[in-house]
């Protein structure tokens, strides 16, 4: 069975709730993950994506943050398995939420998390930056152990490579690059997971993100910072992943394209 599994940063489901469906009745996506919604569950309109064949499951926040998890039809949530945020780790932000697919026979981990920017390296909010990545990593092996078919996705707000930057010298020391981040990405991949892109040979200069400010996306000076990364009993199910560029084109855009992975199940 054929699925794909998308990781999109609407950066507000309230503006661009529109574009979602339009994409949704465009791909027929299995699976949709959506981060910063800049919305609280009660303000969404979770019938509008019933009519089309969809179920949504959403964990939000008014202004900030916020991430829904959206199956089609047939696929269903598992109950009771559930998680928001990491436990152990007290966190106000909306930024991760972990629900089990019921995918035919198999089960489907899904971890759709909106990390933490940082802001600034000097910044109160990069440690906590790197606390919420630790915490993350401490937290996995437990998942993986229990969920074999698992996927870690969302916006990673790091460009784990000097290929994933359009210029990486003038990005060297952001919160987006800096060492420790990407530190913090390899530790993730060190758990046994895999960077489903970069499991097959990809066109130079793949963004996923592109700055609104001095016609960044027209010039294509984007980062890669929205990742798909699955587990090992998933590696060989991967059947390709795909960046939607001209979704940046819409009227209107978010800063982020789409990210598709399709698996084998």
């Amino acid at each position: 069975m054929s699925i794909t599994i998308t990781t999109w940063n609407v950066n507000s489901l309230k503006v661009r709730q529109p574009q979602v469906l339009d994409f949704l009745k465009e791909t027929e996506n299995s699976i949709l993950c959506l981060q910063e919604l800049k919305m609280q569950e009660a303000d969404i309109d979770a019938s509008a994506f019933k009519e089309i064949g969809y179920t949504l499951d959403a964990f939000g926040q008014k202004t900030y943050n916020g991430v829904a998890t959206i199956l089609r039809d047939p696929l269903t949530f598992l109950p009771d398995e559930e998680v928001r945020n990491i436990p152990g780790f007290e966190d106000p932000q909306s930024r991760l939420l972990a629900a089990t697919v019921r995918v035919g026979c198999e089960r489907l981990r899904v971890i759709n998390g909106y990390f933490p920017n940082g802001e600034t390296v000097e910044s109160e909010k990069f440690p906590y930056k790197l606390s919420w990545l630790e915490a993350l990593a401490e937290w996995l092996p437990s998942q993986l152990e229990q969920y074999p078919n698992l996927v870690l996705l969302g916006d990673f707000n790091i460009a784990p490579e000097d290929r994933d930057v359009w210029d990486p010298e003038s990005w060297a020391e952001s919160v987006l690059c800096t060492p420790k981040a990407r530190e913090a990405f390899q530790r993730l991949i060190d758990l046994g997971l895999t960077d489903s892109f970069r499991a097959f040979e990809q066109p130079e200069k793949s963004y996923s993100w592109w700055d609104y400010r001095m016609m960044a996306f027209r010039r294509n000076r984007g980062l890669r910072i929205d990742h798909i990364l699955i587990s090992k009993a998933l590696v060989s199910k991967n059947l390709g992943v795909e960046i939607h560029k001209k979704v940046r084109g819409n009227e209107r855009p978010s800063d982020h394209a789409p990210v598709t992975l399709t698996l084998d199940l």
